[in-house]
C-alpha cells in the first residue's frame, strides 16, 4: 500500500495482536554469535552448545557420616549384644579403624563408615555395635556428577545454582550466545532531551525502551533524536541494519509527520501497520534487508504496551532466550473496565491487598495513551480479550506484571 493510500485509509482494518506477532516472529532469526564468559558474568546468559563436567563430584571417595572408616569385613556380626572391638589408628588395616568426619576422604583400606552413634571409644579401642556393608555411608567418586557428564544443553538459561554446580565440576567459563543487539531510534521534531520550551516534549520513549531491552536480555544502542525528515529517517535506519533489531519510537501513525512506515516500505517491506490493541494501535512492523524493524507509537503508554507485546518476544527469539509469560495476580475489580469488541485492551490498574478478601484491582483514572504516570504508577494491567466487551466491577481477573525481566 502506498503512503497516500495508507494515510487516507487510516486504520479501518487492524491486524489482530496474535497475527501481527506471528508475522513479526516469522521475520526474526536467532543469531549464531557466541562468546566465552566467566562464571561471574554468566548469570541469565544462554548456553551455546552443551556443557560437560570437567571433573567428577565428588572427585574422591568421601565419608557420608561422622564416624569410623573401616573394612566392612571387620564389622560382620557386630551387634548391640555382640559388638566388635577395633584398634584406632591413622590407617585402616585388618582390625583397625580411623576416625572420619562427614566429607573426609576415605583412607586407603577402608570401604565403609560406621556411624559415630553406633560406636564407643575407650582409649585406643573403638567398640562397634552395628555391622556395615561395603560402600555403606560412603559417597563414591562421581556420586553427584560424573566426569564428562552433560550438564546443560544448548539454549539453557543459566541460573546462580547452575553456576555453582559448574564451578564445583571445574568449569571456570562457559560458551554462551551473545546478547541480541537492538538499535533504539527516537524520532520527532518536537523532542528534546531536557529543558523543554513550549511545544517541545522531553524524550522518554527511547530511554524507556532502551532500559527494557537491557532488562529483557539485550544490548541496546540508544541513538540521538531523529527529526521528522525522510532522508534523516532513511539514514538512521540504514546505518543500524547490522543490529539484530531496529526499534523506532514515534512517527508510526498516519499523520503528515508520520513518515516511518513510508520510509520502511521504501527500504524494505511493511508487514503490519495498525494492530487491534488499545492503547497503541498505530504500531507498524517491517523488515529491511532481513533486519526486523519495529515502529512503536509516540504516546508513552502505547509505546510500552507495544514494546511488551512485540519487542520483547522478538528480542527473546533473536537471542535464543526462552519465551516466558508474565507473572499474574488474581484480583477483584473495584470498577468496570470497558473494551471495544474486536480490540485487545490493556487496562492499567493499581493493586491493593485487602485483609481477608484478597487483592483488589482499581483501574487508573487516567486512561489516555499519552499519560505516562498512568503506567508508571500502576502495578500491572488487565488484558481484555477481543471477544469480551469489558469486565464488570466485582469480576475476578488476572493482573499481568509487565515489568518482569525473565
Amino acid at each position: 500500500m502506498s503512503n497516500e493510500s495508507r494515510k487516507s485509509a487510516g486504520f479501518k482494518d487492524r491486524t489482530p495482536v496474535t497475527t501481527a506477532r506471528e508475522a513479526l516472529l516469522d521475520a526474526v532469526f536467532p543469531h549464531g554469535r557466541t562468546e566465552r564468559v566467566s562464571l561471574r558474568d554468566a548469570d541469565e546468559r544462554v548456553v551455546a552448545g552443551e556443557i560437560t563436567a570437567e571433573r567428577a563430584v565428588p572427585h574422591y571417595r568421601r565419608a557420608a557420616m561422622d564416624g569410623f572408616a573401616v573394612s566392612a569385613e571387620d564389622t560382620f556380626g557386630a551387634s548391640q549384644r555382640s559388638p566388635e572391638s577395633l584398634q584406632v589408628g591413622e590407617t585402616v588395616t585388618t582390625g583397625t579403624a580411623t576416625r572420619v568426619h562427614t566429607g573426609s576422604e576415605l583412607p586407603a583400606g577402608a570401604d565403609a563408615v560406621v556411624m559415630i552413634e553406633e560406636t564407643e571409644v575407650a582409649g585406643d579401642t573403638v567398640t562397634v555395635f552395628d555391622a556395615v556393608a561395603g560402600g555403606e555411608n560412603v559417597a563414591p567418586v562421581g556420586e553427584d556428577v560424573e566426569q564428562g557428564q552433560t550438564l546443560y544443553a544448548d539454549g539453557h538459561l543459566l541460573r546462580p545454582s547452575d553456576l555453582g554446580l559448574l564451578k564445583s565440576v571445574g568449569n571456570d567459563a562457559v560458551e554462551v550466545y551473545e546478547r541480541p543487539t537492538v538499535s533504539v531510534i527516537p524520532t520527532g521534531e518536537e523532542l528534546v532531551q531536557d529543558n523543554p520550551e513550549p511545544g517541545q516534549v522531553v524524550e522518554t520513549n527511547g530511554q524507556t525502551v532502551t532500559q527494557y531491552v537491557e532488562r529483557w536480555g539485550g544490548d541496546a544502542t540508544y541513538r540521538d533524536i531523529v527529526t521528522d525528515d525522510v532522508d534523516a529517517l532513511r539514514a538512521a535506519i540504514s546505518d543500524d541494519l547490522d543490529h539484530d533489531l531496529v526499534v523506532t519510537t514515534g512517527g508510526s501513525s498516519v499523520g503528515e509527520r508520520d513518515l516511518l512506515p513510508e520510509v520502511v516500505d521504501d527500504l524494505g517491506e511493511v508487514l503490519v501497520h495498525g494492530v487491534a490493541l488499545k492503547p497503541g494501535h498505530p504500531v507498524a512492523l517491517g523488515v529491511v534487508e532481513e533486519t526486523p524493524i519495529l515502529m512503536l507509537p509516540g504516546y508513552p503508554v502505547a509505546c510500552i504496551v507495544n514494546a511488551v507485546q512485540f519487542l520483547r518476544p522478538a528480542l527473546r527469539r533473536a537471542g535464543h532466550l526462552p519465551a516466558t509469560d508474565p507473572p499474574t495476580t488474581e484480583a477483584e475489580l473495584t470498577r468496570k473496565i470497558a473494551s471495544e469488541p474486536g480490540t485487545r485492551t490493556y487496562a492499567r490498574v493499581q493493586l491493593r491487598e485487602e485483609d481477608d478478601d484478597g487483592p483488589t484491582a482499581t483501574p487508573t483514572r487516567a486512561s489516555g495513551s499519552g499519560v505516562l504516570s498512568s503506567v508508571a504508577l500502576a502495578d500491572g494491567w488487565v488484558v481484555v480479550p477481543e471477544s469480551v466487551e469489558g469486565y464488570d466491577a466485582g469480576d475476578t481477573v488476572p493482573v499481568e506484571d509487565w515489568e518482569w525481566s525473565q
